[in-house]
């Protein structure tokens, strides 16, 4: 091998669950000058080691320390530990530059870095040369592999027990920590939400084929779903239906008048007959699709309180499920805060828009925020407009549900009227307000608010401080009461005692 002068000297850096490794690249004539040859010996140890050396090792003192560590590895922060340790070992340090500088920089020592965050940053904290390219994970890869066999006294065991551990502790903190955890919830519920949906239909067109087949005139008399499953699990045999029924029909078809042609059809019905086991098979049917109804309504409720929590103003402007769909494709409210209104504007017809840029065709007018009311009621040769700027609103709501500190949905209302005068000024023609003078108005709103609630705060506390002052002073009266009385009863066994005494006196002279 060829000896290098150390400030010419390549350096790797392995961040390891154990500890902070730095290895130096031995250069050579034949091993090590090409990528394809690097890549042959991460093979073998004998070969890697003619490669690389280790040149130090810093091992985390504790669990904390390693999760501190890793944590700020994986956002390209540099620690203390790690920037003292690159210090003393590549004793490289940011002074002034000169020109002298300048001109020395190249025969500097080098760093390979495969995370190019974490190589940004020593590269502006040491100021040295940071290389990250396919030779370097490659190299890294070996280190990684054969890394037991570089330290004395750790074997592969004990590695693997320290990733485990670490690896456990880094996700246990993510999950504690995560920003966007009230997201994910939005993001579940409402794709199982659009889930059930697509199964209720199912199952409750299939509950019609089925008991049709025995009542084909209840499928016309109650359209809805939900209802002909409760009708057909009340029902289930014509046969036995009779006026005690209709008080229970009335209550759930919600009319007298449907409840009896519900009756009078089942005496006219040209339907066949069933047997019990068929019966029974339908009814215990019925009853699932009743209860995943009724559970669709619970979610439904749960997502809509959830995104009033969350993205209250969002929701005040196109609707809770709407939102929820807007959170769930952008991934979370911040990515969703963080996407320019063009983007909102089309989010959900990616395949549309690159089929249409793929044939030069006309690109989407919309996406998601399809399925609101405003973008319904417009005219078809506004409806591209109207998108357009409800996609501006949705952008400016999701950033204000996203970094206020203090939630309403106030912004919301008056957006969504924005939206009410933009379609009424496409229709007659009216002047609608400035987005300025909104905001503005938005923001006396919550200014009077918050002092009429410092005002109530204020009464409050001067509320509780005179009854505070008043329970001193019956306290002080109550004391000076006691005091009085007691002095009293001192002076009658005083008074008390003299007499005592005087008789004594009397009676010793006798």
């Amino acid at each position: 091998p060829i000896q290098v002068p150390p400030a010419m000297a390549t350096f790797i850096l392995f961040e390891s669950a154990s500890g902070y490794g730095l290895f130096e690249m031995i250069q050579s004539e034949d091993i090590g000058s090409s990528l394809d040859e690097v890549r042959k010996s991460v093979l073998e140890l004998n070969r890697f080691s003619k490669i690389v050396k280790l040149k130090a090792f810093m091992p985390f003192t504790s669990a904390e320390n390693a999760l501190e560590n890793i944590n700020a590895i994986t956002e390209g922060e540099m620690t203390p530990l790690l920037k003292e340790f690159l210090e003393q070992n590549l004793k490289t340090g940011k002074k002034k530059k000169s020109k002298d500088d300048k001109k020395k920089k190249n025969k500097g020592p080098k760093l390979m870095v495969v995370d190019k965050k974490l190589g940004n940053m020593i590269k502006e904290v040491l100021d040295i040369k940071v290389i990250s390219n396919e030779k370097a994970e490659e190299l890294l890869r070996g280190i990684r592999l054969f890394f037991h066999n570089f330290i004395d006294k750790l074997g592969p065991e004990d590695v693997h027990q320290t990733q485990l551990a670490l690896s456990h502790s880094y996700s246990r903190c993510k999950v504690k920590f995560n920003v966007h955890r009230v997201d994910m919830m939005i993001i579940q519920s409402i794709a199982l939400l659009d889930q059930l949906d697509k199964d209720l239909n199912t199952f409750a067109m299939r509950v019609r084929e089925w008991y049709g087949w025995h009542f084909p005139e209840l499928v016309k008399i109650a359209g809805d779903n939900y209802i002909f499953a409760r009708l057909a699990n009340l029902i289930q045999h014509k046969e036995n239906l009779d006026e005690e029924m209709l008080p229970q029909m009335e209550e759930i078809l919600m009319d007298a008048g449907k409840a009896k042609e519900v009756l009078e059809a089942a005496r006219k019905s040209m339907g066949h007959e069933l047997s019990e086991i068929d019966m029974l098979n339908i009814s215990r049917f019925a009853d699932k699709v009743i209860t995943l109804s009724e559970y669709r309504k619970e979610l439904h409720n749960y997502l809509i309180k959830k995104m009033s929590d969350c993205a209250p103003n969002l929701s005040a402007l196109i609707g809770e499920q709407v939102g929820a769909r807007l959170i769930s494709k952008a991934g979370s409210l911040t990515n969703l805060a963080k996407y320019p209104a063009s983007t909102v504007q089309i989010l959900g017809a990616e395949k549309a828009l690159f089929r249409a840029m793929k044939t030069k065709g006309n690109t989407p007018k919309y996406g998601l925020i399809y399925h609101s009311t405003f973008i319904g009621r417009a005219q078809p040769k506004n409806k591209g407009r109207i998108s357009r700027y409800l996609a501006n609103k949705c952008s400016i709501a999701s950033r204000v549900d996203c970094f206020s500190e203090d939630l309403t949905d106030k912004y919301g209302l008056k957006l969504r009227d924005q939206v009410e005068e933009r379609l009424e000024f496409y229709r007659t023609g009216k002047t609608p307000r400035k987005n300025i003078d909104v905001m503005a108005e938005v923001a006396k709103e919550l200014e009077s608010e918050a002092k009429d609630k410092s005002g109530d705060k204020d009464e409050s506390k001067e509320k509780s401080k005179k009854k505070k002052k008043r329970k001193r002073d019956d306290g002080d009266e109550d004391g000076k009461k006691k005091k009085i009385k007691k002095d009293k009863k001192k002076k009658e066994k005083g008074q008390k005692g003299k007499d005592g005494k005087k008789k004594k006196t009397k009676k010793d002279k006798k």
